[in-house]
């Protein structure tokens, strides 16, 4: 048994003090926080603390320098077009050196609609110039006008085997170039209503139109970041205790029903097949 599943059982002999702590950088949570993406933040802390892992939660607004040594995780949600345009100046002028490094060193990163469009290349929105991005994905993101039908509705996607649900509400139609998607549309509009394809990975960085919010109906995609970011920073050996994740499941499995897409059998443990 690891340190980390004894804490969570309780069986340490040091008590009840959590052995692991985690520092998440919350980025922009003024402008970026359309459906429920704060939902996110959320889910993470309360897995966490289930564990007897401490997890502190910090905000980084405009102008505020991000210093990657500080942080574990990193979470940027979804905005307007409008909040969109002052957070892609931020980014490239204060913090986009600090932001590379971490991804560089492989902090996990999850970045929801307008935060994954912000880490591509560039977002040509209906109205006003291009803004760019940081590159960090190679992809692009055009805004086709304002007669032209959103992307919007419950969305499933197969990642690793397993499905992941969500809500989407993007005008953007984002392109990949040579980076990997995060998964396969099975319902839903994706990246752009055309290709199938949905968000995009760059080393631990994953970009997505998935709202909703994305991690409370899947705990394991959010379990597979804390795992990300508590073995970069204690070792590979760590593991995550499972937890009982029946109403995660149950609303995770309500979605794919109302999608008709049918669905991996769960294992004993609550996760799909495969996990």
């Amino acid at each position: 048994m690891s340190e980390l599943e004894a804490s969570a059982t309780g069986d340490t002999a040091g008590g009840e003090q959590p052995h692991y702590q985690l520092t998440l950088g919350h980025l922009y949570p003024d402008q970026l926080n359309l459906y429920g993406d704060r939902g996110n933040i959320l889910s993470l802390r309360e897995r966490c603390r289930w564990r007897g892992i401490d997890l502190q939660v910090r905000h980084l607004g405009v102008g505020d320098a991000l210093a990657p040594d500080e942080y574990d995780l990193l979470f940027i949600g979804g905005g307007q077009d409008k909040e969109q345009a002052p957070v892609a100046q931020d980014l490239r002028e204060i913090k986009a050196i600090g932001l590379w490094a971490a991804i560089e060193d492989d902090m996990p990163v999850l970045a929801v609609c307008g935060g994954y469009q912000l880490l591509a290349h560039y977002y040509r929105p209906a109205i006003g110039p291009d803004m760019p991005g940081l590159g960090v994905f190679d992809a692009w993101t055009i805004h086709k006008g304002l007669r032209v039908a959103r992307c919007i509705g419950n969305i499933a996607i197969e990642w690793q085997g397993q499905t992941l649900v969500g809500f989407e509400n993007h005008g953007g139609r984002t392109y990949l170039g040579t980076s990997k998607p995060l998964g396969k549309v099975l319902a839903g509009h994706g990246n752009n209503s055309e290709d199938h394809t949905e968000g995009a990975v760059y080393r631990n960085t994953f970009g997505t139109y998935l709202h909703g919010s994305l991690l409370p109906k899947n705990p394991h995609f959010a379990d597979h970041l804390l795992t990300l970011a508590l073995r970069r920073k204690y070792g590979p050996e760590v593991a995550l205790p499972p937890l009982d994740d029946t109403l995660e499941w149950r609303a995770h499995e309500t979605m794919l029903r109302r999608l008709k897409v049918t669905f991996p059998k769960r294992q004993s443990n609550g996760r799909q097949a495969g996990d």
